[in-house]
């Protein structure tokens, strides 16, 4: 079935010297983001270059707050709240995405965060998000598998941006990536050599304790990362 909910993503640069208080913000944060009115789910995380999915990926100077609204009203009413100025305040620059569900599947801390959409067909840039909970015994397998993947996603035709995140350094990881198309998001994920590897190890060896993938319509961007517009 289709969906209203909105999906917002905002990420931050800060100077190195603002790196602690970001460190306190994703903490103190949380309560004030349980308390906002229509929003179904939010996470709070750090971003990395999502090469190898450990500490060594971490970018302290860039944060992201990931949000889904019951529509787009909610989120607009956000948009001019204080959290997003408490963390605008030190921030050198910012970029922002909203996003519609197209296709969602798996679980992120027990909860369906983007619903059940029916698959959708979408005209322009999609955008997709993976994350893992990796199973504590499988960890060093699956981090020797993910090089060649990682090399071979920001390598990618198509690809427009690529970011790692994740909730904590190690074990609870993902990716943000934005494509150009529909069709050059699916010749990734099911031509490529090595992530269609993976998937098959991932089916084999039971690397996740917890695992969702999802597709959305980029329905708008702005800003810069690294000093650019990525999609420009």
């Amino acid at each position: 079935m289709t969906t209203r909910r909105m999906v917002t993503l905002h990420v931050w640069g800060v100077p190195g010297r603002a790196v602690p208080g970001a460190l306190v913000r994703v903490a103190t944060d949380r309560p004030a983001l349980r308390r906002t009115p229509g929003l179904r789910f939010a996470k709070l995380l750090g971003t990395g270059r999502g090469r190898t999915f450990t500490v060594r990926d971490a970018d302290p100077r860039r944060w992201a707050l990931l949000a889904v609204w019951d529509d787009a009203d909610d989120a607009d009413a956000f948009e001019h709240g204080p959290l997003l100025r408490r963390w605008r305040r030190p921030a050198e620059e910012e970029w922002s995405a909203r996003l519609r569900p197209l296709a969602a599947r798996g679980r992120w801390s027990r909860a369906e965060p983007f619903g059940r959409p029916w698959p959708q067909r979408w005209e322009g840039p999609v955008a997709a998000i993976t994350r893992a909970r990796l199973a504590p015994r499988k960890a060093l397998a699956f981090w020797r598998a993910v090089p060649p993947v990682a090399a071979d996603l920001h390598a990618g035709p198509g690809l427009r941006l690529a970011l790692g995140i994740g909730e904590a350094p190690i074990g609870l990881q993902g990716t943000f990536s934005v494509w150009e198309s529909a069709a050059a998001l699916n010749a990734f994920a099911y031509t490529r050599a090595p992530h269609a590897a993976v998937i098959e190890q991932t089916a084999r060896q039971g690397w996740y304790a917890e695992e969702l993938f999802a597709r959305f319509g980029l329905l708008s961007a702005g800003g810069t990362l690294g000093g650019r517009d990525p999609l420009a």
